[in-house]
């Protein structure tokens, strides 16, 4: 069991903690392009349930990563799918899913305004502390009627002490800094952005572990509020 949940552990030796930039240029080698730990699989279970359908959309994916969910994406059908990431690293490793990805921080995005109908972002938000100014940006960016999808790593785990780790190549555990966001802060930097908030889904551990039935994920599904 000991590849199962780590990063979800407490352990008495702690780990490097990293930066973003710092964390994702060590943990970029050996990110695939698919949900390659439990937590991601219950995360990324609850996004794609969460979407709506994508046939002839225009979707965005920030923070996309190796480009998981721009695989999905071009699955389902997306008439244009572009992935914005901080890390020139990751966006190496999203090469091999897509050539439309351009390099920048969720804060300011390089995209015009009301100019997606789609927006993906997964375990990226709890990566900045100003998580009202994350929303308000990809809001700007979606159009009126759009919809955005995105999660975070629960608070809940993140109060009780549990890390995003990872095993670089030079043998050493690292753990990815992070902002513990309330679901109350969620629906109000949603609610601040003229989003109105359609579902929350909390999908909870549901293999043997010491946490098992606890919340591993908080997703967000919320609509753009449309003119008039």
């Amino acid at each position: 069991m000991d590849h199962v949940f780590r990063a979800l552990r407490r352990r008495t030796r702690q780990p490097v903690e990293l930066n973003i930039a710092d964390a994702y240029a060590r943990w970029a080698s050996t990110y695939a392009a698919n949900a390659h730990n439990p937590l991601m699989e219950l995360e990324q279970r609850a996004m794609l349930d969460l979407l709506p359908g994508l046939s002839g959309l225009r979707v965005l994916d920030v923070a996309c990563g190796s480009g998981r969910y721009l695989c999905h994406a071009i699955e389902r059908g997306a008439a244009q799918t572009i992935g914005i990431d901080v890390s020139p690293h990751m966006l190496k490793r999203a090469r091999f899913v897509s050539p439309d990805l351009a390099q920048a921080d969720l804060l300011s995005l390089p995209a015009a305004s009301m100019s997606f109908d789609v927006i993906m972002c997964g375990l990226a938000v709890g990566h900045v502390e100003d998580l009202p100014r994350a929303v308000a940006e990809m809001s700007r960016v979606l159009k009126p009627d759009g919809v955005l999808v995105y999660s975070d790593f629960h608070p809940l785990g993140a109060l009780l002490g549990w890390r995003r780790t990872f095993r670089a190549d030079d043998g050493r555990e690292y753990a990815v800094r992070h902002h513990i966001h309330l679901y109350a802060d969620h629906h109000a930097a949603c609610r601040a952005a003229g989003l109105i908030v359609e579902d929350v889904c909390e999908p909870r551990i549901d293999v043997e572990h010491a946490w098992r039935g606890y919340p591993a994920a908080i997703v967000i599904r919320a609509r753009k509020a449309a003119h008039g």
